[in-house]
């Protein structure tokens, strides 16, 4: 079997690929593909392997010899896995690979968010303390987490890992129904919206999902709440989400994702951040990136192949 990978740089440096080159022939690696070289890059290949370059109907149909589509993560958003599916192309993801890292991630940003770290960080390096008569710098008062009520869209593992941490704080957890589901008996989100003091997303992206915190939503959450999205970046309403920051409705906003990536430089939400928006902290779709979770995102990828080879 010949494997494609191409986009290893989204692996980070130097990752080892030893335990996919024991489960191919041939593994052939590209730094990243650019839409127009996707077709020719994977003439005559058995395999290739994803992260974020996206797999076409197109694409599907140009490539007679490709029996499987590994992604380097657990969505599939960006294959067209109903074209796979007619070609008798087979689809494997890795579920389950960042779950630790991406939960501690969240609670990395809500803490940075409710702990107040940017004012302070630009306070200090703008002088602030040393130029204080007082022990300490000017006080911008931290958002204590024990006793809020914080909402998660999305009950899988890393929303279930989230909640853990979050209930080690003595925060108060309520999972809302996934959107779309009929028959689903968690309470909807609108109804737990009003009561949200934070607002974490870990949901796929699904046409139910896709711009699911738009203005309506925003309006209903309590000035000064907290959003923070892990998920895809098209759950939230980019606009809405900048005019409800803007105008102090939204207390505070941490991203790990954009519904555009990678963003082109003059993204609004980019923008908004040069604007030192010290309630405003976006990181460029890194949760995940442990060590750990890249050796077992390398080698769940690796089993993937070898036990589609053994069928």
């Amino acid at each position: 079997m010949h494997a494609v990978m191409l986009d290893i740089d989204t692996l980070a440096a130097d990752p080892d690929l030893s335990p996919i080159e024991s489960a191919v022939d041939t593994l052939t690696c590209h730094d990243s593909t650019a839409p127009s070289e996707v077709v020719s890059r994977l003439q005559g290949a058995d395999i290739v392997i994803t992260n974020k370059v996206v797999i076409t109907r197109d694409i599907i149909t140009a490539l007679p010899d490709l029996k499987l589509i590994c992604t380097v993560g657990t969505g599939t958003d960006h294959i067209d896995v109903a074209a796979a599916k007619e070609h008798g192309v087979e689809v494997r993801n890795v579920k389950g690979f960042g779950t630790p890292s991406i939960a501690q991630h969240t609670m990395m940003l809500m803490l940075g968010l409710a702990g107040r770290l940017l004012p302070y960080r630009h306070g200090l390096v703008n002088g602030e303390w040393s130029n204080e008569v007082s022990f300490t710098q000017r006080l911008k008062l931290m958002t204590l987490l024990e006793g809020r009520h914080l909402v998660i869209v999305g009950h899988g593992d890393i929303g279930s890992a989230v909640a853990r941490l979050a209930e080690a704080f003595g925060m108060k957890v309520t999972f809302a129904a996934r959107p779309g589901k009929q028959d689903d008996t968690r309470p909807a989100l609108p109804t737990l919206l009003p009561s949200a003091d934070v607002l974490s997303l870990h949901c796929p992206l699904t046409p139910e999902t896709e711009g699911l915190i738009d203005a309506e939503a925003l309006a209903t959450l309590p000035k000064g709440a907290l959003l923070i999205n892990c998920a895809r970046g098209k759950v939230i309403d980019n606009s809405a989400v900048l005019a409800a920051l803007e105008s102090g409705h939204l207390g505070g906003l941490a991203l790990d994702t954009l519904d555009q990536e990678p963003p082109s430089q003059d993204h609004p939400t980019l923008a908004a951040l040069r604007k030192d928006r010290y309630n405003l902290i976006i990181t460029p779709h890194s949760a995940w990136a442990s060590t750990e979770a890249r050796d077992t995102l390398i080698s769940t990828i690796a089993h993937n192949i070898s036990t589609f080879n053994a069928k």
